[in-house]
């Protein structure tokens, strides 16, 4: 049929070029145009005016017209010496329409046809109504729907225009009924399936979509199974053919996996080759040994490992390639890691970019890579890390593009995206604990772009009436010390804190330095000046009238007050990857303090907290989390006062259990916690984005299992009296700050204690 249309399109081409005798154009008309404009057809045409024209020229006109696929009809024709060109448009395309989908949207179906050429206002060619009905099969074949038939029509309009139908029939959706692996002996066909994404139907099957064929998907599964096979050893490993079978009904897809092991390959020696940069220092790089089976895995991070270090020295652009020896025989492999280090290169500049509030100053402090030195691939993601650890920026990125000319010099770009440093707010909200809360605060963590910290608030809850003033430099010397000072003043009724009842006013001035030790470790130093007063109740219990009595106070009176000068000290060790919702790297913090002697209460407190981030995957984190912390009397003061008692429960502590209610209860008061000087608290957390903003950097969920208990001494420790919960939590750093929510389950609570299956907060640190 092809061969026929052609042959007549030539005849009809031969017939117009017998129908011309040569002449000088002196002039072309163009007849029959309605949207194409005449200079459109003038571009195409590959004559003009005062030249010859001849059959030749008429050949090479009308082919030219009939490629643009403007035109389904061209005619030349001859009126004196004017040329007149006759065209009859092809139709335009007013309208697609596509009825019948609902697997699929009609914006992305839309999509793929405008690839094809087949879009609202171009030029229809009916010859691409094939081509329409292949690629909307090819979308809903990726989507596992095989049986989707697809009918189109055309209607034509007014002004030479067309609407496209296309009506969709789907289908159901094709689902894999086996796969079958043959040839393996090695790893049995349920351990090499545990490997695969493809899977027969499941509970879960119909979240995970598993169960749908998708080519794309089968070769990552191939791949993922070749590389099984090599991280085992089995160099010769081969997939010898893999066969895709569907039913008649299109319903049910067969997959046949034909595969040749091969055998067992060990490590029988390595060897360092080419141009060696400090061979000492590399050889330390290995990750696999002499006497090992060969595993591709080990050797791909033995190559990332060298090259990284070769980076550090400065070489950003070190090949190292592995070049094996195989022995058949022997089933042996020999290893050698041919290093070409390249010229060192240096950078030239440093650049910071999206940084709008931030001061640049802010982020150049924080660089370890420095300007015209050599480049190093440590100093640069250190620098990195660093920029995350502040907790401005939502992401970091950097890339070291090579100067333009220069061989040898490269450029830093670091690029920010800011997140709220700060805010301002005045709100009536509630909380669990607290009830109706009225509050005013300014509060900015990189004060006009500083990196400075700021904060000016007043709140009045049912627990708590306070003031607070504080400010905080974190480089008030270029060598990183910080410094930072705090004024406060907090009035507490601790019986609506679910405590026992009592009532404390606290003003405290206090003075704070930090010293870095190195780029992970850092020592500070406090000093706080406060002043308390103590005040029992008509319902306080004996714990508090006593205490008043037993530190100086009138038992006729129901308040005493305490001056006390407090010095403290602390380490803290930071390998954490960002500030907010870290990935990875460990926090670790030792505090404690002491209210210096000769002070109308001497006592000390000491604590111990961790935090342990383990990465599995790009959105899968674990986080093991504990703390521990103890306080006691001295000198005159018997034992911790009880209003600095330690307290667990709660959504920031033990979840599932009401705010402060793990531990010693006050025997004259049913159910009020006093708190003890023990506590001990420790989580296991799997972290992972929430399935529907999987790609968000503000919300994050996990599931969690809890456990602590405050005890009243050392010696009443025991394990038997920890309580424990289960349960899932969403962080979430909304605009008026982090919100944290929780539901859990305690798991071997007693009569005696609160539980509470939801809980909520708003503010505090991530």
């Amino acid at each position: 049929m092809t061969r026929i249309l052609l042959s007549i399109y030539l005849l009809t081409l031969t017939i117009n070029v017998m129908a011309f005798e040569s002449f000088i154009i002196k002039d072309i008309r163009i007849d029959g145009l309605q949207r194409i404009s005449a200079g459109t057809v003038f571009s195409y045409l590959p004559v003009k005016v005062n030249e010859e024209f001849n059959n030749q020229k008429s050949v090479q006109s009308i082919k030219a017209l009939f490629k643009t696929g403007f035109f389904k009809d061209v005619e030349l024709k001859q009126e004196d010496q004017i040329l007149v060109v006759e065209l009859v448009e092809r139709p335009s395309i007013a309208k697609i329409d596509i009825t019948g989908n609902k697997d699929i949207e009609s914006e992305e179906l839309l999509a793929g046809l405008k690839n094809i050429g087949l879009a609202e206002g171009r030029v229809f060619n009916r010859s691409l109504l094939d081509k329409v009905e292949q690629e909307l099969r090819r979308q809903y074949f990726s989507n596992g729907k095989y049986g989707v038939k697809i009918e189109s029509s055309v209607s034509p309009l007014e002004r030479n225009r067309v609407a496209v139908f296309l009506t969709v029939s789907e289908g159901k959706i094709s689902k894999i009924r086996e796969i079958n692996i043959i040839g393996n002996k090695v790893f049995s066909n349920s351990t090499l399936r545990k490997l695969f994404i493809l899977d027969t139907p499941s509970t879960f099957s119909f979240y995970t979509g598993n169960d749908k064929y998708s080519k794309q998907k089968l070769s990552a599964d191939l791949e993922v199974l070749r590389s099984h096979y090599l991280d085992q050893g089995y160099l010769n490993f081969k997939i010898k053919s893999t066969q895709v079978s569907i039913s008649a009904d299109k319903k049910n897809i067969y997959i046949t996996i034909n595969i040749n092991e091969g055998a067992q390959f060990k490590i029988k020696e390595l060897k360092l080759a080419g141009t060696l940069i400090v061979p000492e220092i590399l050889i330390k790089q290995f990750s696999i040994s002499p006497g090992e089976v060969f595993s591709q895995k080990r050797v791909s991070k033995t190559v990332k490992k060298l090259s990284q270090r070769l980076g550090d020295e400065g070489y950003a652009f070190a090949n190292v390639n592995t070049v094996p020896n195989v022995n058949e025989k022997t089933k042996e492999v020999t290893l050698t890691f041919f290093i070409d280090p390249g010229k060192r290169v240096y950078v030239r500049r440093v650049n910071m970019s999206g940084n709008i509030k931030t001061s640049d100053i802010v982020l150049r402090r924080e660089m370890r890579q420095m300007e015209g030195g050599w480049f190093s691939t440590k100093q640069v993601n250190r620098s990195k890390t660093r920029l995350n650890r502040l907790g401005y920026f939502e992401d970091v990125r950097v890339e070291t593009p090579v100067v333009p000319g220069a061989s040898d010099q490269v450029d830093v770009n670091y690029t920010v995206k800011e997140r709220p440093s700060g805010n301002f707010l005045a709100s009536v909200g509630y909380s669990q604990t607290g009830g109706v809360i009225l509050s005013g605060s300014i509060n900015q963590d990189n004060f006009l772009g500083t990196g400075k910290r700021v904060g000016i608030s007043a709140n009045n809850s049912t627990i708590n009436t306070g003031y607070s003033l504080n400010y905080y430099n974190p480089y008030y010397t270029r060598d990183g010390v910080s410094r930072g000072f705090s004024l406060s003043s907090q009035r507490t009724d601790a019986s609506q804190a679910n405590l026992a009842n009592y009532l404390t006013d606290v003003d405290q001035i206090s003075m704070t330095y930090g010293v870095p030790l190195n780029e992970n470790d850092r020592i500070n130093f406090n000093v706080a000046y406060a002043t308390t007063e103590l005040k029992a109740t008509s319902l306080s219990f004996p714990e508090v009238t006593n205490f008043i009595v037993d530190n100086g106070g009138n038992a006729l009176d129901t308040s005493i007050n305490f001056d006390t000068l407090t010095l403290g000290g602390g380490w803290s060790h930071d390998t954490r990857d960002k500030a907010v919702y870290p990935t990875k790297g460990v926090y670790q913090n030792l505090a404690a303090e002491v209210t210096l002697p000769g002070g109308d209460l001497e006592f000390y407190k000491i604590s111990y907290k961790q935090q342990r981030y383990i990465k599995f995957s790009k959105n899968l984190s674990l986080l093991l989390r504990g703390e521990i912390a103890y306080g006691d009397g001295y000198g005159d003061t018997n034992g911790l006062p009880f209003f600095k008692n330690f307290f667990a429960g709660g959504v920031k502590s033990v979840r599932g259990y009401y705010a402060n209610s793990l531990g010693p209860k006050s025997p004259a008061v049913t159910g009020r916690p006093i708190g003890g000087n023990l506590k001990t608290v420790g989580a296991i957390e799997m972290l992972f984005p929430p399935p529907f903003a999987a790609d968000s950097q503000s919300v994050r969920m996990s599931a969690f299992f809890d456990a602590g208990y405050v005890f009243p001494g050392i010696d009443n420790f025991s394990i038997n009296q920890l309580r424990g919960s289960v349960g899932v939590s969403m962080q979430w750093l909304s605009p008026v700050g982090p919100l944290t929510f929780s539901i859990a389950s305690p798991i071997n609570d007693r009569e005696t204690d609160r539980t509470q299956s939801f809980q909520f907060s708003l503010g505090g640190a991530l």
